[in-house]
């Protein structure tokens, strides 16, 4: 187990189709133990495989409060039954597009078939923060990020800002 860097945009990495994980051996549970080391030191909720650099269509998320249990789950092979016409608004952040944060609208229900660590197929019906989550997640392995959810003036000024910061790392930010 260890922690991973996160791939950040502009990296084409980000916008590649991820593919289904074949196996279920000790490599695929070693990037799930890596994913989630990853995601909880950077105090994110959720994580897809494609951040780290690595195409296969797994995530990690977890959404309990600090003062919470850890629930975590992972999904290997996600795939959206189902989605309610009911929506709901979060300010969505991304641990691959750092200090962005976007207002995105998305179904607040939805239903998701994969596959646990242990290779067992499950559904899992997501509401919420969770549904929020589990979609942003599987949008990355879609090659999808928020800012595709943006004009193509405000997510080009998105790109090049951080483009910036990753130029000048010895920046403060206070």
């Amino acid at each position: 187990m260890s922690i991973k860097e996160i791939i950040t945009v502009p990296d084409e990495i980000l916008k590649k189709v991820s593919k289904p994980m074949e196996k279920f051996g000790t490599n695929e549970k070693k990037l799930i133990n890596d994913l989630f080391d990853t995601m909880y030191n950077s105090n994110g909720i959720g994580l897809a495989a494609v951040q780290i650099g690595i195409l296969k269509r797994v995530l990690v998320v977890d959404v309990s409060n600090k003062d919470e249990e850890k629930n975590p789950i992972a999904l290997i092979n996600p795939v959206i039954k189902k989605l309610s016409d009911d929506t709901s608004v979060y300010e969505e952040g991304c641990l691959s597009i750092p200090e962005t944060f976007i207002e995105i609208e998305r179904p607040k229900i939805c239903e998701v078939e994969y596959v646990d660590e242990k290779g067992s197929k499950k559904n899992l019906k997501c509401d919420g923060l969770l549904s929020t989550c589990v979609q942003h997640e599987i949008n990355h392995l879609d090659g999808k990020l928020i800012i595709d959810h943006l004009s193509k003036l405000k997510k080009d000024f998105i790109i090049k800002k951080i483009s910036k910061i990753k130029k000048n790392p010895d920046r403060v930010v206070v």
